[in-house]
């Protein structure tokens, strides 16, 4: 074995500790929102030394679930090609792409959201906002979208619907599919959507 052989072995080995746990946060937290760094640790198959290891509080870790959570997001919306076709479809894309990420894992995110200072959940939805931005933009330029207020603004008003549609499915005073069905109709009524596309 050559001398960096051992490092890299050891980088390697611990960066599949780091994925084992942020798994096993994700499973475990959308069951048990409150669970702790023990049962984090057992159910990731590792020692709790070695979570501290990694993480040094169960704050910093929820932050670290949210976090790849976002980007997978992301990456979700990216592959429903939101540049693509008519922008009021891109936008219903956009709505069902974001609910079902937050309904598959609404426990986690609702245990995060009571730790998160607010300038870093701002932070985290910017590539999500910025997204949103253009998708606005796009139906305004075509005719899709009424003018009226700056993109941004209501870029920002729709995250804080699909907020709002959360904590009532939370709460059980919706179901996900009602919440979710109103968050799509107050949106487009919102951006004044010229017609809601079949389907």
């Amino acid at each position: 074995m050559t001398p960096s052989g051992e490092p890299r072995r050891r980088r390697a080995d611990a960066e599949r500790s780091r994925t084992a746990i942020l798994d096993a946060t994700t499973r475990l937290l959308r069951q048990r929102p409150d669970a702790g760094m023990e049962a984090i640790a057992k159910a990731a198959g590792v020692t709790r030394q070695t979570v501290y290891a990694h993480f040094s509080s169960r704050d910093e870790l929820l932050a670290a679930a949210v976090d790849r959570l976002t980007a997978a997001a992301v990456a979700t919306m990216d592959a429903a090609a939101l540049d693509d076709g008519p922008a009021t479809t891109a936008l219903l894309r956009f709505l069902d792409v974001s609910w079902r990420s937050f309904e598959e894992n609404a426990p986690l995110l609702q245990a995060a959201e009571a730790i998160t200072p607010e300038g870093a959940d701002r932070a985290r939805h910017d590539p999500v906002t910025d997204r949103l931005v253009r998708l606005v933009e796009r139906g305004r330029q075509a005719g899709e979208f009424a003018p009226g207020p700056p993109a941004h603004w209501l870029a920002a008003a729709t995250v804080a619907l699909g907020y709002a549609a959360g904590a009532e499915a939370g709460s059980g005073r919706m179901t996900y599919p009602e919440a979710g069905a109103a968050l799509r109709a107050t949106v487009l009524r919102l951006l004044g959507a010229t017609g809601q596309p079949p389907g």
